[in-house]
């Protein structure tokens, strides 16, 4: 239980690691974006594409 718990954990805020590890200008905007509205699919996947695009 515990290890499903910590996969899901990262997969959640997956949007803001990759924006943090790219150096991205708006990492911050993404990382709230990702904490505001990752709870729903809609905001997670926006999120995601945000910090995957380039600057």
């Amino acid at each position: 239980m515990d290890f499903l718990f910590v996969i899901l954990f990262i997969l959640y805020f997956m949007p803001t690691v990759i924006a943090f590890v790219a150096k991205k200008k708006d990492a911050f905007a993404i990382s709230i974006l990702n904490i505001l509205l990752g709870w729903t699919f809609i905001g997670w996947v926006w999120a995601l594409v945000w910090a995957a695009k380039k600057d």
